[in-house]
């Protein structure tokens, strides 16, 4: 049944911002992360969600081919993390590519490299890899789980020279650290095999979303990241 049906958070199906052109972006339910920041804390629960098989999803993607095609657009899988659940994951990538879709997948990467896992990658297009902290202390603070593994990850897509696409969110006083943005300077400039970095600004519209559920928000307190905030943030970086 796990290779064939996967529990569905949501879908969009007019995504501009997770990967090129017109997306259909699928969010899966689950995630063993504890992101302080996170803003759909409604997607935690791995038994959440709603059951969707391969074959019906592939079926609503076709609905909207006719412009995700043009566009030069394609399938996002998202979540909460779709790696949390790799055989319909891979079943659902495997059937895209069949059908002539680009796909990507959006991913925190702290995973190891399994066989499975090596055989998603396979069938995606581009990775979207959120990189949480570069300092591995804070990281483990900020999101309750080392980043050892989500850079061997970064460094296996660089080896086999798999498209990247590098995210970080600008937390005011936590992912801002001056020291900390140069060493991610330096560790991206490492990889040969990044098309993009982009910076995404904090903000804590889904507060809401933990109080709802009963759960106090973790960053009650950090101010919103500002536009200066990234500014300042890209030039350390170098990227525009």
């Amino acid at each position: 049944m796990e290779d064939n049906f996967g529990r569905i958070h949501s879908i969009e199906s007019f995504g501009t911002v997770d990967g090129p052109g017109i997306r259909y972006v699928i969010f899966l339910q689950g995630c063993s992360l504890k992101c302080k920041y996170c803003h759909n804390r409604d997607t935690w629960n791995c038994d959440g969600g709603t059951l969707k098989s391969v074959d019906e999803l592939v079926q609503n993607v076709q609905n909207f081919k006719n412009y995700i095609l043009p566009s030069n657009g394609g399938v996002t899988i998202s979540g909460g993390e779709p790696l949390l659940q790799p055989l319909f994951v891979k079943n659902l990538l495997k059937k895209l590519k069949e059908e002539g879709f680009h796909t990507a997948i959006d991913t925190s990467g702290m995973f190891s490299l399994t066989p499975d896992i090596k055989e998603i990658i396979d069938y995606t297009d581009l990775v979207l890899l959120d990189i949480k902290h570069i300092n591995n202390k804070k990281c483990i603070e900020l999101v309750g789980t080392s980043n050892e593994k989500e850079l061997e990850f970064a460094k296996y897509l660089n080896r086999i020279n798999k498209p990247l696409w590098i995210r970080q969110v600008i937390i005011p006083g936590i992912t801002d650290n001056e020291t900390d943005l140069n060493e991610l300077k330096k560790f991206i400039s490492s990889l040969k095999n990044v098309q993009k970095v982009e910076l995404l600004p904090y903000h804590s519209l889904g507060k809401f979303k933990w109080e709802d559920l009963g759960y106090e928000y973790q960053l009650n307190g950090v101010p919103d990241a500002t536009i200066k905030d990234v500014k300042r943030a890209k030039e350390l970086l170098g990227i525009n």
